[in-house]
């Protein structure tokens, strides 16, 4: 089963595509829950994902986030579609800004699709902008601050979460700002593991992030 997330809005809908991830797993918490972003997607990784089963679950949840940012992972996406639409798995792709081609191709087989369009010009976002460039430049009490007023405007803590996970593989891939692409990966890998506490309960995740973000230097 695909359920698919596009649109010109691309924090909507990352908000949305993490907010049914959030149902999804409050519903079915004995359901595993398996994100792959574009650098982890292939034919094989895609197989296994729509084939998951195991003694104690029947179904697993699957997130494709923004695999359309590398030529091959979209590739094989679109190749797997079959495979992806007769899975018993509720596989959730996010997708932002679809070519027409790829989008006609990706709503005739998804059980439902989710549209977030700009009602504005992009550069007009406003706060998830800031975000992510308060990421970039490693400013710590900037990044606090549009955390909390995204927190405030009611975003989920795992959409806020993707999002820099997001910008970190994108430092990682093409650098910027005042990280280097080592210190990225590194950056990638430390939000990949606060959110692995936060889901063992160290610590909420929106402590977690806020924490995250006073303690950047």
């Amino acid at each position: 089963m695909i359920y698919l997330f596009t649109g010109t809005d691309i924090a909507k809908a990352r908000a949305k595509a993490f907010q049914w991830v959030l149902a999804v797993r409050t519903k079915e918490p004995e359901a595993p829950y398996l994100r792959l972003s574009a650098d982890q997607v292939s034919a094989s990784a895609l197989a296994d994902a729509a084939g998951a089963q195991g003694l104690f679950f029947k179904k697993a949840l699957v997130l494709l986030d923004d695999p359309f940012e590398l030529a091959a992972a979209g590739e094989a996406v679109m190749d797997a579609l079959p495979m992806l639409a007769e899975s018993a798995n509720p596989v959730a792709i996010l997708a932002p800004k679809l070519l027409p081609a790829r989008a006609k191709k990706l709503e005739a087989v998804a059980e439902k699709v989710f549209a977030s369009d700009l009602k504005e010009k992009p550069a007009q976002r406003g706060f998830n902008t800031a975000l992510v460039n308060a990421l970039a430049a490693k400013d710590g009490p900037a990044l606090w601050k549009e955390l909390v007023k995204a927190e405030r405007a009611g975003d989920p803590p795992e959409a806020l979460h993707g999002l820099l996970h997001w910008k970190a593989r994108d430092l990682m891939q093409k650098g910027g700002g005042k990280w280097e692409k080592p210190e990225a990966r590194s950056l990638s890998l430390a939000l990949i593991e606060l959110l692995s506490d936060a889901r063992g309960g160290e610590l909420p995740l929106k402590e977690s992030l806020e924490r995250f973000a006073l303690s950047l230097r």
